[in-house]
């Protein structure tokens, strides 16, 4: 009897955050091989299936790249905790050294994977005040942004072979699995959902659901490649923001946090508060350049959606097309 024929392979480099685990069941439903590879293998179920790796050493995790469909790169330290000196020092070796090890790993292959897709942060643009940041506006100043150029650089200028590479600028995903919605949620159920500082700050986001099928486009359509912000285009500030998830609760108007009180705040949440009180006005270019056209483009229904009403099914490859398919 013939053999079956294999199915396409897709590798996810630390994939078990929320964002990594609904791509695990994306991509298996997509009729890929997902291979996770974690620290972690007691959080990889199946269909997906787990790879033990540490991106400072080689070992058997590098085989898995070998003819692979796609690389997806998730890995770094999560930057939602206090800014120390270890953590930033943390934040930053994470994405380095992952980016890195990865690379040589590719370097290794005699058939190198077809496409490398790397998560990066809206977060190099800085506190952008009005300024919409599209793919061609000025790197930001600071931490975060300083730690996002690095990152980029890394990945952009180390050698390789040929093969294709996107890399996603993604903003504030929207999920009930993880991120900040859930915090964001309860503080506005429980009557505490109040603007951070002034208000004013921009929040660039996009539904967990619409960042699937980024991330599904980027693996199958050759026409992407470079960079692209992950984000709608209609970014809300953060007053707005809690002003959606007020009225959703049905809970009445509350007057701005000052920015003392959201670093108080931030503290005891192990969180650092430039989180909440920075922001930047994301704009994705080059997505609608290509034709993608997001299931939810607007704030109210994609919030309704995910806290209160059934949640769309996980993107097929039927939704990967350019705008024809919409």
């Amino acid at each position: 009897m013939p053999l079956e024929p294999s199915l396409p392979k897709v590798v996810l480099a630390g994939g078990t955050g929320f964002l990594g685990r609904r791509l695990q069941r994306v991509f298996a439903a997509a009729g890929y091989d997902v291979v996770v590879l974690t620290r972690h293998p007691e959080q990889v179920s199946a269909p997906a299936r787990a790879v033990a790796w540490d991106p400072t050493t080689f070992g058997p995790w590098t085989r898995e790249l070998e003819g692979a469909a796609a690389l997806i790169n998730l890995a770094g330290k999560n930057v939602d905790c206090r800014y120390t000196a270890a953590n930033r020092r943390d934040i930053l070796k994470s994405r380095l050294n992952s980016v890195r090890a990865l690379a040589e790993a590719v370097r290794r292959c005699a058939q190198p994977p077809a496409t490398w897709v790397q998560a990066a942060s809206l977060a190099i643009y800085g506190d952008a005040g009005p300024l919409w940041c599209d793919e061609t506006a000025p790197l930001g100043q600071g931490f975060a942004p300083e730690v996002c150029a690095k990152w980029e650089n890394a990945f952009h200028k180390t050698p390789l072979p040929p093969l294709r590479k996107v890399l996603l600028r993604i903003g504030f995903v929207l999920s009930p699995e993880g991120g900040a919605l859930p915090v964001l949620a309860r503080l506005a159920k429980g009557f505490a959902g109040a603007p951070a500082g002034s208000g004013k700050q921009w929040v660039s986001w996009i539904h967990a659901h619409d960042m699937d099928r980024i991330f599904l486009r980027a693996v199958t359509d050759p026409a992407l490649e470079g960079t692209f912000n992950a984000c709608t285009a209609g970014p809300v500030t953060n007053a707005e923001l809690m002003a959606e998830l007020r009225t959703l609760y049905r809970r009445p108007w509350l007057p701005a946090m000052p920015p003392w009180l959201v670093q108080a705040a931030a503290w005891l949440l192990h969180s650092d508060a430039s989180l909440a009180l920075t922001g930047r006005r994301g704009l994705p270019g080059r997505l609608m350049e290509v034709g993608f056209r997001f299931d939810y483009p607007a704030l109210g229904p994609a919030l309704d959606e995910m806290l209160l009403g059934p949640r769309l099914p996980l993107a097929s490859p039927h939704l990967l097309a350019p705008a024809a398919a919409h």
